[in-house]
């Protein structure tokens, strides 16, 4: 058991460092060499994707480990991007004094702060709001859902039913938060700069790693002990999860709500780096798209949400810029070819596959315990005694 329990934290000490390597490497090497290469633009699409893959880590944790999938984690990733271009509407330029009153509210004859704005001229109501808001509502939904033991298929369908409401209730909310059109976030100033800045997106950059870091952190301590255990039971046989005593619907509650927390952090972060917020976010194909990526990298190993998320949206990206008009192809092909050659993405074919061939270079063969022992003359010389005195007895 101690044996066990060293190498587990000495293999989580060996991920860690790595993690932090990598993250070092990205905000200190990867921004120089692109800038060299003349693809500077290329650094903040870059913190757009790592935005992304916190989200990603979200539906891996609650697919790839729970078993439940969610095709309408688009709705909690507006949650947070909202929340926040809300407040940033609010900021005034330097030199000003008091709050911005938004310009789409004067177009559209609004004179009186709605009151639904008015908690986010606070900061710290904010940050929270990003967290709490996309939080509470998966946390409702959850519970509404999983005491009634729908799971399955019917459970994506809710979720997409969900998704549909909010997206048609933002789209028609013109005089509230400005509609289809949405509310744009690089003209607006936080702490005295523009955020479309340089320095204001390259610390946001820097932000969004840090944020990576400790979401994948905080999978993957809720994924290490007995709680990602009772996740994986859950995804595996529910029915004798909840006859050993323990209630599901809790687990898969707090697991979904913290799901929905961390897509609000990523809507948060990737809104100010792309510069505005609209209920396209909460398009259908979109929430399939964040599937996408963890079945591409390899579900339930966390590392394989991340290099998905990465890997489909900078493909997309260098795709579309050579081929506009087929980038949805390349997509599809992407997808089924995940599904039929490498069901457990890129990651499960690593783990898989490369042990294999690295101990076939060295020319290892792989232990196999049980023909071992059918074959080996020891054991056989003793059935042979035992037989022996079976038949003088």
């Amino acid at each position: 058991m101690n044996t066990t329990s060293n190498r587990n934290r000495s293999r989580l000490l060996i991920e860690a460092v790595i993690v932090i390597a990598i993250a070092i490497a990205m905000m200190t090497i990867v921004p120089g060499l692109l800038n060299a290469m003349g693809q500077s633009f290329r650094v903040g699409l870059l913190g757009r994707f790592m935005a992304l893959a916190i989200a990603a880590l979200g539906i891996d944790l609650i697919w790839g480990y729970t078993g439940i999938l969610s095709l309408g984690h688009g709705l909690f990733f507006a949650l947070g991007g909202y929340a926040f271009a809300m407040f940033l509407q609010l900021q005034p330029p330097p030199g000003a004094t008091g709050l911005q009153f938004p310009d789409f509210l004067v177009l559209y004859g609004v004179t009186d702060l709605p009151w639904l704005w008015k908690p986010f001229e606070s900061l710290p109501f904010t940050t929270i709001a990003i967290v709490l808001l996309p939080t509470i509502v998966a946390a409702i939904l959850g519970y509404l859902v999983f005491r009634n033991r729908i799971r399955g298929v019917y459970f994506s369908i809710l979720t997409q039913a969900a998704l549909i409401v909010f997206f048609n209730f933002f789209n028609g909310q013109q005089k509230l938060i400005n509609g289809t059109n949405g509310l744009k976030t690089d003209t607006t100033y936080l702490f005295g700069q523009v955020m479309s800045s340089p320095t204001m997106q390259a610390n946001l950059y820097y932000l969004t790693i840090v944020l990576l870091v400790l979401a994948y952190v905080v999978c993957r301590w809720l994924t290490s002990g007995r709680f990602g255990q009772l996740l994986i039971a859950i995804r595996d046989d529910e029915p004798r999860v909840r006859f050993t005593g323990y209630d599901p619907t809790v687990f898969k509650v707090l697991v979904f709500a913290v799901s929905a927390g961390l897509a609000g952090i990523a809507g948060a972060l990737y809104t100010v780096q792309s510069g505005i917020i609209t209920p396209k976010a909460m398009d259908i194909a979109f929430s399939i798209e964040m599937v996408i990526w963890v079945a591409v990298g390899g579900r339930g190993t966390l590392v394989g949400a991340v290099l998905g998320t990465l890997v489909v949206n900078f493909a997309r990206s260098l795709l579309s810029e050579q081929y506009p008009a087929f980038w949805l192809f390349f997509q599809g092909a992407l997808f089924l070819a995940v599904v039929t050659v490498l069901p457990d993405g890129f990651v499960g074919w690593f783990k898989t596959n490369i042990p294999e061939l690295i101990r076939q270079f060295t020319g290892k063969t792989k232990l196999s315990t049980y023909p071992s022992l059918e074959n080996n003359p020891d054991l056989d010389y003793e059935r042979q005694v035992i037989s022996d005195r079976k038949s003088d007895g």
